[in-house]
């Protein structure tokens, strides 16, 4: 079953998951091996539904653990990628494109019955891992300015070594670089992301990364995204796709095991 996409707003469910304390956390502990954007959006429509968070799995790979889903449960929507086939009217010859659709087909352990599973915590994450797979390197702090906590510039970045929330500040540097604002300076003649949209993107990355691994820093994030952009200010759609986009990136690129999702 497919969901049109205007239903869901991956703006609306991350004001919600920034907002609201402990809810990336949840949802990371519980769908950790799907993507930032459907981990939120599963833990949304489990919250309506007053379904208890806990592993995730299509119908068939219920059966294939042993288990069957419950008779008049309503299955979960997430965003998923499907390869569209069709003929190139130029060339004459076939094209792969991919689409992403939100369908309906997934369902959580408290809607089936059978065998027990086997407990799974989320996989560890390891910085050097997530540099050398995001191709970025950190490098010696070597502003004097004491008020400066990190920079970016290009692929580099650099944590001053008095910043007491060091990896907050990381993965907000990450940010910037990953969601292409080092480069746009460099980029004269294309659109420049205004700064306080630029800080607003890169703080929430860090603050959903603080979030998911259980690292401190994540109330300094909130306060510095009212800051930014203000109270109430609803965050673009776009800017929230690749939020969420980027903050996967990070996490994925310094998951050490998959740590047995399903």
């Amino acid at each position: 079953m497919e969901t049109p996409t205007a239903q869901i707003s991956f703006a609306d469910l991350l004001q919600t998951a920034v907002s609201v304390p402990g809810t990336i956390s949840s949802a990371y502990s519980a769908f950790y091996s799907y993507s930032l954007g459907n981990m939120i959006l599963a833990a949304s429509q489990c919250a309506q539904r007053e379904l208890p968070l806990g592993p995730l799995a299509t119908y068939r790979r219920w059966q294939e653990l042993g288990r069957q889903v419950l008779k008049g449960s309503r299955a979960l929507t997430l965003c998923q990628p499907v390869t569209i086939k069709r003929k190139d009217a130029a060339e004459g010859e076939d094209e792969f494109l991919l689409r992403f659709m939100f369908r309906a087909n997934w369902f959580v352990l408290a809607q089936t019955s059978g065998a027990d599973l086997p407990a799974a915590e989320p996989p560890a994450w390891d910085k050097a891992q997530a540099l050398a797979a995001l191709d970025v390197s950190e490098v010696p702090f070597d502003l004097i300015d004491g008020n400066v906590m990190g920079f970016a510039r290009a692929g580099e970045f650099a944590v001053s070594p008095i910043n007491p929330h060091a990896f907050k500040t990381t993965c907000h540097e990450l940010a910037h670089i990953l969601l292409g604002h080092t480069a746009e300076g460099e980029q004269a003649d294309s659109e420049i992301t205004p700064r306080n949209l630029r800080e607003t993107e890169a703080e929430a990355v860090a603050l959903l990364c603080c979030e998911a691994l259980g690292m401190p820093g994540a109330e300094l994030c909130r306060g510095y995204l009212q800051h930014f952009w203000g109270v109430g200010n609803a965050i673009p759609e776009r800017s929230a796709q690749r939020i969420l986009r980027v903050a996967d990136q990070i996490l994925k690129a310094g998951r050490v095991a998959e740590g047995g999702g399903l």
